[in-house]
């Protein structure tokens, strides 16, 4: 049903000083940020040759990164993002085996413009699930 890795997500406190450390010091491609306003948040990615990194950074007080940065003042990996072909059809699959989609299980539009859903951490062993249409 997974795909390929998409990307990691990594949640940090400072973004300009991740993008930097990324760019000037590993030599990176590293993309514009850009706000997504209906996940709360602020994305960078980073380009590699087989996956992206997306960093993470809060955008308004209610984003659901300022708690998991109160809780990990240092930043770290938040979730993993794996493609599907059909996310609808993933997610009914996911359902029925007892697996559980993050708030109304209605796919949100992601950073890259397509369809996206989160699962459980408690389902897949402690980490947070994000899969996205390609």
């Amino acid at each position: 049903m997974i795909g390929r890795l998409n990307h990691v997500a990594i949640a940090v406190p400072d973004l300009e000083a991740a993008a930097a450390q990324y760019r000037d010091t590993l030599g990176a491609e590293v993309g514009a940020p850009q706000d997504e306003p209906d996940h709360g948040v602020t994305v960078v990615f980073v380009t590699l040759p087989n996956t992206k990194i997306e960093f993470l950074y809060p955008l308004g007080e209610n984003s659901p990164i300022a708690g998991f940065l109160e809780k990990n003042p240092s930043g770290g990996i938040h979730h993993i993002c794996y493609e599907v072909d059909d996310i609808i059809d993933a997610r009914d699959k996911l359902m029925a085996s007892g697996a559980r989609v993050l708030g109304t299980g209605e796919p949100k539009i992601g950073a890259h413009g397509k369809p996206v859903l989160f699962l459980h951490p408690k389902d897949f062993t402690g980490t947070l699930v994000e899969l996205e249409q390609v």
